[in-house]
Order: C-alpha cells, then structure tokens, then sequence
C-alpha cells in the first residue's frame, strides 16, 4: 500500500505520502518490492499527481524506470466524502470527481479502484444504497472500455455481501477483501469466503484485534492460515496488498519486508495443501 515505504503522515496510519511518494519507487524496487496500491484523499485531491496529466506521466516514467505496476487505488475519497449521502450540487459535484477519478486510472492502467463502505463511508440505510447503486451504475460502460472494475471493501455480513454485489454487473464490479476488517468484525473468514469468493478482486492484508484497530501482523485475531487456505480453495490468483501496521522504529522497509515473508510463508502453506 503507498505510504507504508514512508513516515507517517501527521500521525495518520494511512494517507498520501506528499513528500516521499516520488522515492517510494525507489525504494520498492530495492526491497524486491513490484507492486504497489495507490492512496487518493478527498484532500487536495486534484493535486494529487494522478489526476493531473503532469504527474500521470511522472508517474508512468517511475514505474517504467523502477519496474513496478500499479494494478490498483485506494480511494479514501470515496470514504472521507461519499456522494450518496449527500444531495443536489454537492452529489453532483463527487460523481464528476468520480467519473474523472476513473478516466485517470484508465489512462495509467490500474485496473481496481477500491470503494471503501466502511467507517464514514459505511451503507447506513436503503436511499444511500440506491444512491450508490445508480451513481456507480452510470461509470459500468467506461469501466468495461478500459478493462477496469470497481470494487467494495465492506462492513456487510457475508450473506448480506453476497446479495450486495449480486446486484452489480460481474465484468464491472468485485471485492475487495480486507482480512483485518473481517476480523475486527468477528467473521468466519472461511464463510466469508465460501458465501462471495468468486467476486473477489483483491486483498488487503491486515490484522487487527476483535473491535479493535490495526497491530502488527500474527498479534491480532486475523486467522491467516484459514484465510489463505480458503482463498487457495476458490482458485485466487489475484493480488495481496500490504495494508499492514506501521513501524514501530520507523523502519518502514524492513517491516513491509517482513510482513511479505510472512504471508509468502502463509501462501505456500495454503497451497501446499491445496
């Protein structure tokens, strides 16, 4: 996840990395590092060097140069100003940041835009629902153009999930599965993952205590075993992204670096005994 190379932005666990985002490249790539998930904020978002042409081809040099790919985005905007809980100009306003959200991404080549339904974000009641459903809706023949989906990090049960995104289009819309989030909730990861894998898209790896926030990775309630097992058994093949706790002792890299041994140890079990 961008960011989780860099300090901390004013305190925050997760944010954009304004003056390190150009060396996290860099960096990346001497860590072994190929992969990297996008952060967009509602603040100064149009600053942000995705959505200007500028910084599209900036970035677009840094990957080329340093060999790294950005599949997918994070939108925290979606979360910190969601359009179907407000009305008239303003909604008008977030679904225009929407659509040039999506034509940014197109034009860079990630091809998952995360749309957090959680925290300030979260589906409070049947309007908001509809709201979100038609405002999605409108961006499905652009996402099909560019080859792009828009996927949903939830807060939804796994019955209720399923019943959720059965209403989207397959080829246009997924999930995005948060392994902390889902053990927060107190989830069966094995259910979860039975009721709605085919729609999975993406994974973000966290741990996080049962109601509680973000520990570092094996110290909270996530069952990590169980969850690479039962994403091995659907036949996942997609990405896993690093949501994971910050450093301690500011040594960024070298945590990311062994969170990633973890989980690749996780991986192999998983399909070892697939």
């Amino acid at each position: 996840m961008q960011g989780r190379l860099s300090p901390l932005v004013n305190g925050k666990i997760q944010a954009f990395p304004w003056d390190d985002w150009r060396q996290e490249f860099p960096v990346a790539e001497r860590h072994g590092f190929r992969l990297m998930e996008w952060t967009l904020d509602q603040e100064r978002l149009y600053e942000n060097p995705l959505m200007t042409r500028s910084g599209r081809d900036e970035i677009r040099r840094l990957m080329d140069a340093h060999g790294i790919a950005v599949a997918s985005l994070t939108g925290d905007c979606f979360m910190q100003a969601p359009f179907y809980k407000t009305d008239g100009a303003e909604r008008e306003r977030l679904l225009h940041a929407l659509r040039e959200i999506v034509e940014a991404c197109a034009e860079l080549g990630v091809r998952f835009i995360v749309v957090p339904l959680v925290d300030n974000g979260r589906i409070e009641n049947t309007r908001q629902e509809d709201i979100l459903h038609a405002g999605l809706g409108d961006q499905a023949a652009a996402l099909t153009q560019a080859g792009m989906k828009i996927i949903f990090e939830s807060d939804f049960t796994p019955d209720r999930l399923r019943t959720f995104i059965s209403t989207f289009p397959k080829q246009n819309f997924g999930i995005n599965y948060d392994i902390g989030n889902s053990a927060s909730l107190g989830y069966d990861p094995v259910e979860e993952i039975t009721t709605y894998g085919a729609w999975i898209d993406n994974v973000h790896v966290k741990d996080r205590r049962r109601g509680g926030t973000t520990v570092p990775l094996g110290t909270g309630d996530a069952k990590f075993p169980e969850v690479f097992q039962a994403l091995a058994d659907i036949g996942y093949t997609g990405n896993y992204i690093l949501q994971t706790a910050r450093a301690a002792d500011n040594d960024h890299a070298g945590v990311l670096c062994r969170y990633r041994d973890m989980v690749e140890t996780w991986l192999g079990q998983a399909h070892h005994g697939s």
